[in-house]
């Protein structure tokens, strides 16, 4: 069985390739660019990363082209390997603005040509990058099922949803949405604050749709993380009173802070998979045991750095 044929399930952590490809313009990539992907994909796949996170916008498609160049020329890798891309956003051009289309024809258009640009027959998990205001479900389902039924995508999620919208796509869909990517981190903490700030004057100001969390785990919805390293906020060179905790829980248990940072998300029950997206391979190796080891975070460990990062008790 090809790795993409069971899903994500089981996947802790996905190696992020936002940053392979070159410059967020439309100049084409380079062989400096195809060295650069093939050393980082190499690094992530020693580090123990087994699924790949693209999306068609990335750097303009060169993400998603710098990949397909990696896979020419290793064809081998491609039946090891999970390959995840997403579509919906449309990038502004010229005197059109940016937008979010997630029309029948506009969604089977950018499949195939990410189909083209990774240079593979499927595509094992296609995300709905971001909610489209004017899109209608029957729609959406109607471009998924052909896709489905053409062997062209294998399974179907979303990002940045809340638990109402994909219900509300679901009930549509005669296939199951496996995933929701949303950003999640010790910084970015909405998602689990929503929860204990229930009954509490700060509940209004938090944000985050209560619930989502919970409807996604309890609906076989595999949650992940992007951001998960808080853009070195925590693991950076400027000192911190968290950073510093980090720093201490991960000499003690004989790994890194980026791993222990990793560890906060993993450790929570809903089985939330970081995706990581360094493309330095020494930043990908400090990420290593968050992909070989269970997390290795107590209770109590686990309520220190969020109340620190928080700066405040909890309610």
């Amino acid at each position: 069985m090809a790795a993409g044929e069971a899903g994500l399930y089981g996947i802790r952590a996905l190696y992020g390739c936002m940053g392979l490809g070159g410059g967020w313009d439309r100049t084409p990539y380079t062989p400096d660019d195809i060295t650069h992907a093939e050393a980082a994909i190499e690094a992530a796949l020693t580090a123990g990363f087994t699924a790949f996170d693209l999306a068609d916008i990335y750097r303009h498609g060169k993400s998603e082209s710098v990949f397909g160049e990696v896979l020419s020329r290793a064809p081998e890798l491609r039946e090891r390997i999970i390959v995840q891309t997403k579509c919906a956003i449309r990038l502004p051009d010229g005197d059109r603005v940016g937008l979010y289309d997630l029309r029948a024809a506009n969604i089977t258009r950018r499949v195939e040509e990410s189909l083209g640009r990774l240079r593979t027959d499927v595509i094992d998990v296609l995300l709905l990058h971001r909610p489209d205001p004017l899109a209608a479900p029957e729609e959406i389902a109607k471009a998924i099922t052909s896709l489905r039924e053409q062997g062209l995508v294998r399974h179907f999620g979303v990002s940045n949803m809340s638990a109402a919208q994909i219900a509300h796509l679901q009930a549509h869909l005669g296939v199951p949405l496996i995933a929701n990517q949303l950003e999640m981190s010790l910084a970015r903490r909405d998602w689990v604050e929503a929860g204990v700030l229930v009954n509490t004057p700060a509940a209004a100001a938090n944000g985050f749709p209560l619930g989502t969390i919970e409807y996604c785990s309890a609906n076989g919805v595999a949650l992940q993380a992007w951001g998960p390293l808080a853009r070195g906020r925590y693991t950076g060179p400027e000192p911190t009173p968290t950073g510093e905790l980090l720093r201490n829980l991960a000499e003690r248990k004989g790994t890194t802070p980026e791993t222990v940072l990793l560890w906060w998300l993993q450790r929570h029950p809903a089985g939330i998979a970081p995706v990581i997206g360094t493309s330095r391979p020494e930043r990908m190796r400090a990420c290593r045991d968050a992909v070989m080891r269970e997390p290795d975070l107590s209770h109590e460990e686990w309520y220190e750095l969020w109340i620190s990062a928080r700066g405040a008790p909890l309610p």
